[in-house]
């Protein structure tokens, strides 16, 4: 139960930080929110674990929470600033990418004990990170898309703005975590892993992502009713 302990204790914190985020520094925490998860994620995803009776990488949680940053800033700032934090993440991976390689560059002390560990997490990163953020790309810009499709559509239907967020929320999130399991998952792991754990990876992921998409929708609530009130710290025009 450990595992299963610690992934609902990170959902809890990391969705929980979000808001807090975003209390104190408005969309600018969001950003930040973004590039932290864009680059923790891309790390915490080498490791595989069992939860929940399934086999699965860690990584989804935060990569979740770029969804709920990118529909809160589509809910409460506009697509515009949506658009930003997708922006913002492939920014980050890219530059992320030739850091780290740049360490891989220099030869080491006599004296280092480091260096076997990062070039076994990091000599995988340059592929899993250009994944990641072509993927991350596709997706993102796909979800606030659909985010602002669903929210055209049901306000024509209804005619009020407001109703209807857990619609848009989840419907726009789980259709693009579709693409964004199955091109992940096959672009970053084909050939690491056989076909047997490949469909286990894409089956728990996505289990995952229809959990944390279900969880994010009274975060994302909480997010609109703060920015309705002005309960910000932080105004940004």
């Amino acid at each position: 139960m450990r595992n299963e302990i610690l992934l609902a204790l990170s959902l809890i914190v990391i969705y929980g930080g979000v808001l807090v985020m975003y209390r104190v520094f408005g969309r600018t925490g969001l950003y930040c929110c973004t590039v932290f998860a864009t680059i923790a994620a891309n790390i915490e995803v080498l490791l595989m674990v069992d939860a929940f009776g399934m086999e699965q990488t860690l990584g989804n949680v935060l990569f979740a929470s770029t969804f709920l940053v990118t529909d809160i800033l589509s809910e409460t700032e506009g697509k515009k600033a949506a658009q930003t934090a997708v922006n913002i993440g492939i920014a980050t991976s890219i530059a992320f990418i030739l850091v780290s390689q740049s360490w891989l560059l220099y030869e080491p002390a006599q004296s280092d004990w480091a260096r076997a560990s990062f070039e076994a997490i990091f000599s995988n990163t340059p592929r899993l990170m250009i994944v990641s953020f072509l993927v991350y790309a596709i997706c993102q810009r796909f979800d606030v898309w659909a985010y602002h499709k669903w929210w055209a559509f049901t306000e024509k239907r209804c005619g009020d703005q407001t109703r209807f967020l857990w619609l848009r929320n989840n419907g726009s999130t789980l259709i693009s975590q579709v693409l964004n399991t199955l091109l992940y998952s096959f672009g970053a792991f084909w050939g690491m892993y056989d076909m047997k754990t490949m469909i286990s990876i894409c089956v728990s992921s996505y289990v995952i992502f229809i959990v944390t998409s279900l969880a994010d929708t009274p975060v994302l609530y909480a997010a609109r009713k703060m920015k309705q009130r002005g309960m910000n710290f932080i105004s940004e025009s």
